[in-house]
């Protein structure tokens, strides 16, 4: 919950105070950023040594280039075109799209209640983006 507030106050600030930053300065400025914050509990906290296979290679290029780069690059487009609140709406959609790839990708199982809540999530989400006022361009 502490998460979603700061990513939903996160996106208002941003559409707000910083809607004309180039996208590749401010991605590289906010990952600069949070690189330094976390690279001395990096050091503290995790093991020195790094198993390097392919499994690893994959995961680490889909977190920088999936889950980084392009997910940041596509919270400033979305931001650059539509109302906040459209966009902070979407951060909902999250855990249910991830339950999905699990599912589909490693087998992970959903029950009744899981795809009950999925269902409750899209329905409120797609009502959240109908009743939001429109963003004059």
């Amino acid at each position: 919950m502490i998460a979603l507030a700061g990513i939903s106050v996160g996106t208002l600030y941003q559409k707000r105070h910083c809607g004309r930053v180039d996208l590749r300065a401010g991605a590289a400025i906010q990952f600069t950023v949070c690189a330094l914050a976390y690279l001395p509990l990096a050091f503290l906290l995790e093991p020195a040594s790094i198993r390097w296979t392919p499994a690893f290679g994959f995961a680490l290029a889909w977190s920088v280039l999936v889950l980084s780069v392009g997910a940041i690059s596509l919270l400033y487009v979305l931001l650059r075109h539509g109302a906040a609140a459209n966009v902070a709406a979407l951060f909902y959609l999250v855990p249910p799209v991830t339950a999905l790839m699990a599912w589909m990708l490693f087998g992970e199982t959903l029950d009744a209640l899981a795809l009950a809540g999925m269902v409750l999530i899209a329905a409120g989400v797609a009502l959240a983006r109908a009743q939001a006022p429109a963003q004059p361009e």
